[in-house]
């Protein structure tokens, strides 16, 4: 099942140029299990989802880490019938989401509880989009009964749900909420917006 996400780096800094291309580096270790696309626009990343989110936790506390006020912004897909399947994206056995909703919530949550801490504080808002599925409002409302639970739920906003917290338990609760919810081969979409060391802190 294809998976993959189309992300933007945005340091608030002179040194613009030095914080991405320094960050970048943090995507070094992925190589070999992403599929890495970059123009003047964005970075695409094709392959799992765990992989997808290990690459970008890294990448954003990369630019983070420098204390410039840093914005990552993506869009990340899996199983959108325009896309091809593509030999990279196997999903890993263990993110499953063909068990009942309670046993996914409960794992989700595990999932979260037991992430590293990166000691980098940072927010983040997102929306979830479930497509094509006649249960996709069950499937929404367990995502929002995790997020409610996850440790990292900070309010419900106009069109997205706003997250805080280190920077391993957002990207971690954003993660289980792409994974965890929606048709095992289903359409499922985010968009996020993950920002730190903002001048303007809510």
């Amino acid at each position: 099942m294809f998976s993959g996400a189309q992300v933007s780096l945005y340091p608030m800094s002179d040194n613009f140029v030095g914080i991405i291309l320094d960050a970048v580096t943090a995507l070094d270790p992925y190589r070999n299990r992403l599929r890495i696309e970059t123009d003047d626009i964005s970075t695409l990343l094709v392959g799992p989802p765990d992989i997808l989110f290990a690459a970008m936790h890294d990448l954003f506390v990369a630019a983070a880490k420098t204390g410039e006020h840093c914005v990552l912004s993506a869009a990340i897909s899996r199983g959108c019938p325009g896309e091809p399947d593509d030999a990279i994206c196997g999903v890993s056995p263990s993110l499953g989401q063909a068990e009942p909703l309670a046993e996914r919530i409960t794992a989700a949550l595990a999932a979260v509880e037991t992430t590293a801490e990166t000691g980098q504080p940072t927010a983040a808002q997102f929306s979830l989009y479930v497509m094509g599925a006649g249960t996709h409002m069950d499937e929404i409302y367990g995502c929002i009964d995790f997020l409610k639970r996850s440790g990292t739920f900070d309010r419900a906003k106009n069109f997205c749900t706003r997250l805080s917290g280190d920077a391993g338990a957002v990207f971690a609760t954003i993660r289980e909420a792409f994974f965890r919810f929606g048709e095992p081969e289903g359409h499922v979409t985010l968009d996020i917006t993950v920002s730190a060391n903002s001048p303007t802190k809510a």
